[in-house]
């Protein structure tokens, strides 16, 4: 037997002891630390190469895939490594996602719309003329489906997509002359992309895709008369002005723009959870950012137009509506020959017109 005064003695010690113990493993803020070993919580070492579809140096457009491997490094403390390619460098411009499924890069970072000539509903993951704006966008594709309608399409062809990136709507073009009716559209030759360039083709015009840094090469030649690319401070930093003076508004042909990191499906299927979530939560955080940097940046650079001879301009109300009533015969065209193009079209316009009774109400008209 013990004395009492030994057993008081010895549980003093026991507790400094403790006391010492757990500094040591705590940090000195006093957070709990806790590691924990399951298969879910595994994170991979991930070296990834992936190309881009627009140059990193132009702003909103293109240095959101840097934000995204930035972060992701960070995040994950180096266990993610995301090297960005830059368009051409190891894949072509619009070529990623095919390299993406056949698991010649493991992720790319590309505007969808660029598939639309092999899988004709990815046009509506990137941008639809008169369709959803960023916010119903977002909602559309987080709480209303979206997200499950674009993986469904692209898991079939080996991809996995994940939206990454948004930004507001783009200029409606730069051109050598005003536009005033739907006739100055006859006969234009002008570069165009998406469901828009089908639009206007019915109007007379003969549209060309190029990637964006051969655009103003083509303008200065004359191989093309006009050209829509993308916001205004990157249009104006590809030297579109010099050529063509006259921009116009609005954008009605992408209303929202999104971009999306895809990732070879095979692979994604075979990470564990932990990298998965990180590599989401990297593309959330790229949308919001993304949206709130080129948001930021257009009034400026439109407020300088006159230093630089541009005259702003906007797209008469019977043109806008002309060209709206085509779309919406495209769009129904292109729903009756793919079920996947139905699909998608059918869920964003029940959203929309859900979304519009509080659009209309919610919200100051936009002359406030």
């Amino acid at each position: 037997m013990i004395s009492h005064r030994a057993a008081l003695f010895a549980v003093a010690i026991a507790f400094t002891v403790g006391v010492i113990g757990s500094l040591a493993i705590r940090p000195p803020g006093g957070g709990r630390v806790d590691i924990v070993h399951n298969q879910n919580s595994t994170l991979e070492q991930l070296e990834w190469r992936v190309p881009v579809s627009f140059q990193t140096s132009m702003l909103g457009i293109g240095d959101n895939p840097l934000y995204i491997s930035e972060t992701l490094s960070e995040s994950s403390n180096g266990a993610i490594s995301i090297q960005i390619f830059e368009p051409g460098e190891i894949v072509p411009a619009f070529g990623i996602s095919d390299a993406v499924r056949d698991g010649k890069v493991e992720a790319g970072y590309t505007w969808l719309g660029y598939d639309q000539g092999k899988y004709a509903a990815s046009a509506l993951l990137a941008a639809v003329p008169f369709g959803l704006e960023p916010a119903e966008l977002t909602a559309w594709w987080y709480e209303a489906g979206g997200r499950e309608l674009a993986e469904e399409l692209y898991h079939e062809f080996n991809i996995h997509p994940i939206l990454c990136g948004l930004t507001g709507p783009e200029t409606a073009g730069w051109f050598r002359k005003r536009i005033t009716s739907l006739e100055s559209l006859r006969g234009l030759k002008i570069r165009f992309a998406g469901i828009g360039g089908k639009v206007i083709e019915r109007f007379g015009a003969s549209v060309t895709m190029l990637p964006g840094g051969e655009i103003f090469q083509a303008l200065e030649k004359g191989a093309i008369d006009a050209t829509e690319f993308s916001l205004p401070n990157v249009d104006q930093s590809l030297g579109f002005h010099r050529i063509a003076p006259y921009n116009y508004y609005p954008g009605w042909h992408q209303p929202a723009t999104a971009s999306h990191m895809i990732i070879n499906f095979d692979l994604w299927k075979k990470l564990p959870n932990t990298n998965r979530k990180l590599i989401e939560t990297a593309c959330t955080a790229g949308v919001t950012r993304n949206l709130a940097k080129t948001e930021a940046h257009q009034g400026s650079i439109i407020a300088g137009f006159p230093g630089v001879g541009v005259s702003a301009e906007t797209l008469p109300l019977d043109v806008l509506r002309a060209l709206e009533k085509v779309t919406n015969e495209i769009l129904d065209e292109e729903a009756r020959k793919d079920e996947m193009f139905h699909r998608i079209l059918e869920s964003q316009r029940r959203f929309r017109r859900e979304f519009v009774h509080w659009k209309k109400r919610g919200y100051l008209p936009r002359d406030f």
